[in-house]
């Protein structure tokens, strides 16, 4: 009787604890493709599974943030899905490489074209962003999933620091330190006149050392010949 218990409270505790697990192993999240540094440029995925057993994933839905909107969204195209973006006026406009943007992309949607994500299966939604805010170590990008047979699962609940993981926690991203290399195209371009600069002036100065070189040994031929021409001319006076 007593292992019988055992047995029994254990497999209880087991299914406890997959089911508590469950939705921290399998929800829509958010990673980058290298660095997501602050200020710079990067390529994140939106790594959807399909968590039912006899629904696909036919439509998700990903909004960005408006605290801190992101002036250049870029999709990549996922063969079998059909891909809108969402812009949407900014309260507070932005400026990128000296311009004034009123506007910002809001929402991608991605829609099947054919059966989605099937049971057992993922997909990966790759979005290009930039620049990124250098203000905040995070965003967070709330996702909505649609199944084939009209489900709707929400992935908004934002993570708490401190707390445990909510049910359906929205996907965040987590940002780096900026660095030298992520600074955007000013900076870049500073850098690059700069390098003309310094060129132009070694080009001048190697310039200026040949000119220099060439007239010295031009001097020393025609030092030497004029030598030459005065021994030969004394030689001659004194066969006279």
């Amino acid at each position: 009787m007593k292992a019988s218990r055992i047995a029994a409270a254990a497999a209880v505790a087991g299914t406890a604890v997959l089911t508590l697990s469950a939705p921290a192993l399998a929800h829509v999240s958010v990673q980058p493709e290298g660095p997501a540094a602050k200020g710079g440029y990067a390529v994140v995925d939106f790594k959807v599974p399909n968590e039912r057993d006899n629904a696909s994933t036919t439509k998700v839905e990903v909004t960005l943030p408006t605290d801190h909107p992101i002036a250049s969204v870029m999709p990549q195209p996922v063969p079998g899905w059909k891909v809108a973006v969402t812009k949407s006026k900014l309260d507070k406009p932005l400026t990128m490489h000296g311009e004034k943007i009123d506007e910002a992309v809001t929402k991608v949607t991605w829609t099947a074209d054919g059966k989605g994500i099937e049971p057992g299966y993922f997909q990966k939604f790759p979005l290009s962003l930039g620049a990124l805010p250098e203000n905040t170590d995070e965003l967070v990008f709330k996702a909505i999933q649609t199944y084939s047979d009209k489900e709707v699962v929400r992935w908004i609940e934002v993570p708490q620091e401190g707390k445990d993981e909510p049910e359906n926690p929205a996907p965040v991203l987590e940002l780096s330190a900026a660095t030298d290399d992520h600074h955007g195209s000013a900076t870049a371009e500073k850098t690059a006149a700069k390098t003309e600069k310094t060129a132009a002036a070694e080009d001048s100065d190697s310039g200026t050392d040949t000119t220099a070189r060439v007239l010295g040994v031009v001097g020393i031929v025609v030092g030497i010949a004029g030598v030459a021409y005065g021994v030969l001319a004394g030689r001659r006076r004194t066969a006279a």
